[in-house]
C-alpha cells in the first residue's frame, strides 16, 4: 500500500545514510497488504495501528497539538501568535543546517529555536522593533540560511523537503519522549500557575504591579512554544505547524468567553482534530499535516456557524420579550 506518495510494506526499512540523517527504522511484520474500506472500524484503527511509525506519530502529534492549544490561547489573546510560524521558520534553518553537517537535528535545533524566542521576546518588550516586523526579520532570514547552506551542502534532498511539508515517518521514540516530558510541562504550567497566566495574558501591568514576573512567564512560555514548532515541524512541516497554535484557540473563543473553558475546549478540540486529520490521512492517502490543518479549519467554520446561530437565538429571544 501506498500513504502520502510512499511504498509501505510489510519489509519496508530505513537505514541511515552517510551523514547519519534522521532515516526512521522500521520493521513492519503481519502488515495487511491493503485496506478493505467496508470492514468495521475497530478493524480499520487495528490495521492503522498495526504501523509502528503511526503509533509513534499518533502519540506525538497527540501531546504536541495538545501543547500547541494550551501556549496558542495565551498567545492567541496576547496578538503573539504568528511567532509559531516565525520560530517554524527558525526551526526549519537549524535542522537544514543540522543536516547538512551530519548533526543531530533535535539537539541541534531545540535551543536554537528557543534563543530565537527569547531574543524575539525581549525585542518586542523593548518595543525597538514592532512584533510583526520582527517576526517577519527573524524567520526569513533564518529560512535563507537553512536554504543556502543545504544548496552549498547536500542540496534539497528527500530530508530536507520532509522538515518543510512534513513527513509521517519522521517520528522516532526520542520524540516521543521529549513531547511526552513537554505535555507534563505545559499541563504543570497551566494547572499550578493558572492564575498569573491569566493576569500576563490580559494586563501585563497589572499583573507587574502584583509582583508577578511578567518577564520569566512571558519567556518561559516562548520557549515552551519554540520546543512545541520544533516537535511538530517534522510531523506538520514549516508550513503549516502555526495551525496548531491559532486554530484550536480561535475556534474555542467563537463559542466560550470564560478563559479556562477557552483553554480546555482548545486543548480537546486540538487533539480530537489531530485524529480526524490522521485518519482522514491513512484513508485518503493524503499528508498528515494538510489533512489536520483541514480538519481544523472544518471545526473552526462549524463553530463559527454555531455562534451565529446562538447570536442569532438571543436577538430573537430579546426582541419576543414584551417591552415594559
Amino acid at each position: 500500500m501506498t500513504w502520502n506518495g510512499q511504498s509501505i510494506t510489510p519489509n519496508t526499512s530505513c537505514t541511515l545514510d552517510k551523514k547519519h540523517t534522521p532515516m526512521i527504522l522500521l520493521k513492519l511484520t503481519a502488515i495487511p497488504q491493503h485496506l478493505d474500506r467496508e470492514e468495521n472500524n475497530m478493524t480499520f484503527l487495528m490495521d492503522m495501528l498495526s504501523f509502528a511509525f503511526i503509533r509513534r506519530a499518533l502519540l506525538v502529534g497527540i501531546f504536541v497539538s495538545l501543547c500547541a492549544a494550551l501556549l496558542g490561547v495565551s498567545l492567541v489573546l496576547k496578538r503573539f501568535s504568528m511567532i509559531g510560524d516565525g520560530l517554524s521558520h527558525v526551526s526549519f534553518g537549524a535542522l537544514s543546517v543540522a543536516l547538512a553537517f551530519g548533526w543531530a537535528p533535535l539537539k541541534f535545533s531545540i535551543p536554537i529555536v528557543a534563543i530565537a524566542a527569547f531574543f524575539l521576546l525581549r525585542i518586542t518588550e523593548r518595543a525597538k522593533v514592532k512584533s510583526d516586523a520582527a517576526i517577519a526579520v527573524v524567520s526569513a532570514s533564518s529560512l535563507a540560511i537553512g536554504i543556502i547552506v543545504t544548496a552549498l551542502k547536500t542540496g534539497i534532498n528527500t530530508d530536507v523537503a520532509s522538515y518543510m511539508f512534513g513527513s509521517i515517518l519522521a517520528m522516532e521514540k526520542e520524540d516521543v519522549w521529549v513531547s511526552l516530558i513537554l505535555s507534563i510541562v505545559v499541563l504543570g504550567m497551566f494547572v499550578i500557575c493558572y492564575h498569573r497566566i491569566f493576569a500576563i495574558t490580559f494586563d501585563e501591568n497589572f499583573a507587574q504591579a502584583t509582583g508577578v514576573s511578567v518577564s520569566f512567564y512571558n519567556t518561559l512560555i516562548a520557549i515552551l512554544t519554540a520546543i512545541t514548532v520544533v516537535l511538530g515541524m517534522r510531523m506538520m512541516g514549516a508550513l503549516l505547524i502555526s495551525s496548531l497554535i491559532i486554530f484550536p484557540a480561535l475556534s474555542s473563543m467563537r463559542l466560550f468567553k470564560r478563559f479556562s473553558l477557552v483553554i480546555l475546549c482548545a486543548a480537546i478540540l486540538s487533539v480530537v482534530c489531530f485524529c480526524v486529520g490522521m485518519v482522514g490521512s491513512y484513508q485518503f492517502d493524503t499528508p498528515v499535516g494538510a489533512s489536520v490543518v483541514v480538519a481544523n479549519l472544518a471545526a473552526f467554520l462549524l463553530f463559527c456557524l454555531i455562534q451565529k446561530i446562538r447570536e442569532q437565538v438571543k436577538k430573537r429571544t430579546i426582541q419576543a420579550q414584551p417591552k415594559q
